[in-house]
């Protein structure tokens, strides 16, 4: 279940039981929506939740935005409901909280199945646990269906004992851990929230962190952030021409029967280098075809 590339850059959650917000989310700068039916929706406000977003999913009134939407856990109550209202109207993706191993993945799997899902609806999962990091190896390989992965940074701060803080030291082991175990298999992985809606400063320096240490995007809990997130997540209009440059120098040398290393401006280019040029023209292309 190979997936095309897309950007992932912002990927915004929206409350459910919230009918303005859905709606207002159909005109928003996001790349991917979260429609969320357990930590933004109270127990009494699920059955109603579980309507609306069933019938977002459906609308098709979304445009390019990638639909995922987040049902409780495996373990409550209302996962089977969830399930049962969502998964036949085909999101592009079911996320579940608290996936805590192969063996999470493969129930959830099977209730995706039984629930009517179709092909196309892709599992995410949450990685919000100290388990969930110490077993990612096992977990990002259990299903060839579960293609998505949501660091939940602050269930994992808490569980942790660990102090919220700027920089983030204490989960950079976490997240370099589920970063290489998700990259190992070759799959997509976007980043935890910012909560500070007023440090507009501090936000942009986590999402440059994000960046940097290798996630595709991050997830965000206000529109607010969308334009600062989706520009730092994108290539530059700098950096796509180095890497124009380096992939024209590329190709002149082999067809010139040159192979091996090419010198751009002084730099040794390699062929790695040129994989790299090629996935940010490749990001920077789907981008610029969003409009």
């Amino acid at each position: 279940m190979s997936d095309v590339y897309r950007p992932r850059r912002s990927v915004l959650y929206m409350p459910g039981a919230n009918e303005r917000a859905l709606e207002k989310a159909k005109g928003l700068a996001a790349d991917a929506l979260i429609l969320d039916l357990e930590d933004a929706v109270a127990p009494d406000d699920k059955p109603a939740a579980r309507d609306r977003v069933a019938a977002a999913l459906a609308s098709g009134d979304y445009g390019h935005r990638e639909l995922v939407a987040r049902v409780n856990g495996l373990d409550t109550a209302w996962f089977a409901s969830d399930l049962q209202a969502v998964a036949p109207a085909g999101p592009d993706a079911v996320l579940v909280p608290k996936v805590g191993s192969a063996q999470d993945v493969r129930g959830i799997e099977a209730a995706l199945d039984a629930a009517g899902a179709p092909d196309h609806t892709r599992l995410w999962a949450m990685l919000e646990t100290p388990s969930a990091i110490v077993r990612a190896t096992e977990i990002v390989s259990a299903s060839e269906r579960l293609t998505g992965f949501v660091m939940g940074t602050n269930d994992l701060v808490q569980e942790l004992r660990a102090g919220r803080v700027a920089g983030r030291g204490p989960l950079l082991p976490a997240l370099a851990w589920a970063l290489l175990a998700v990259r190992d298999a070759g799959k997509v992985i976007v980043d935890g929230v910012f909560n500070d809606l007023d440090d507009a400063e501090g936000f942009e320096a986590e999402c440059r962190q994000g960046r940097e240490l290798g996630f595709d995007g991050k997830t965000l809990i206000h529109p607010k952030q969308l334009e600062t997130c989706n520009r730092v997540f994108a290539p530059s209009a700098s950096e796509v021409a180095d890497a124009r440059e380096v992939i024209e120098a590329w190709e002149a040398a082999q067809a010139a029967g040159r192979g091996g290393v090419v010198t751009v401006r002084g730099r040794m280019i390699e062929h790695l280098h040129v994989e790299e040029a090629r996935r940010t023209v490749t990001q920077a292309d789907a981008i610029a075809a969003l409009g």
